[in-house]
């Protein structure tokens, strides 16, 4: 059985551990007749899309940007898993009270958290040798979903009236919130991040004298007229 322990370990050494991906919406291409991909070539295809935003006019590079992508996709889906089935077997486990479940999961997430790290500098220190700075921004927003762009265009074009220290406040928790959020084992890990930053800059506008819930109507509304607007 791959534990946790061995794979940090394997992590460590730069092994990629090639584990099957869980069904989701966006990944699974998956009938009733068809297995599943294998977790490298779905690693492959999302690294595939990241490197292909970066439009780099070497195909050496870009191929050493994928393959670097694609490993670290699989490393950290490889820690995120094993974590995941040593709570799972724990908790099944009558031996322990609730008290040492809590406590080995703590220490289990603990392990990860340290795996994770680990595993973000080595990454982002390796990308930061082959690509300039504002590629490596893309890398991690593609990793991300473009969720920072888009979600600081959205507050721009919600509250026009932003001073310029407000929009690089929004701007560093959103970016804050991305280098989180790169190392979410899943879609939902990554947008609780945002979810949470978007929390905190909620309270900030709030507190400074916005309202934001009506300034959410009425972009709402505005976007609603525009879809709706006779084409000229």
């Amino acid at each position: 059985m791959m534990t946790l322990r061995n794979v940090l370990s394997l992590t460590a050494l730069g092994a990629v551990v090639v584990l099957p991906l869980p069904v989701t919406a966006a990944d699974s291409s998956a009938t009733p007749t068809q297995p599943l991909k294998p977790f490298a070539e779905v690693a492959m295809s999302r690294a595939q899309k990241i490197v292909d935003a970066l439009a780099l006019a070497d195909g050496t590079l870009a191929a050493q940007v994928r393959s670097a992508v694609a490993e670290h996709y699989e490393k950290l889906h490889a820690l995120h898993e094993a974590r995941d089935k040593e709570i799972a077997g724990m908790r099944s486990d009558a031996a322990l009270d609730a008290a040492a479940k809590t406590a080995a999961t703590d220490r289990i997430r603990r392990e990860t958290e340290i795996g994770v790290r680990d595993l973000h500098y080595a990454f982002f220190a390796e990308l930061s040798v082959m690509l300039l700075p504002e590629q490596v921004e893309k890398v991690k927003d593609g990793l991300t979903y473009g969720v920072l762009p888009l979600t600081y265009r959205v507050y721009c074009e919600m509250l026009p009236s932003l001073t310029a220290e407000q929009k690089s406040q929004i701007l560093a928790w959103l970016t804050e919130a991305r280098e989180h959020a790169v190392d979410g084992g899943s879609s939902e890990e990554k947008h609780g991040w945002f979810g949470k930053y978007k929390g905190r800059i909620n309270n900030y506008l709030a507190k400074a004298g916005y309202d934001m819930k009506k300034a959410e109507h009425e972009l709402q509304e505005k976007h609603k007229a525009a879809r709706n607007a006779p084409a000229p």
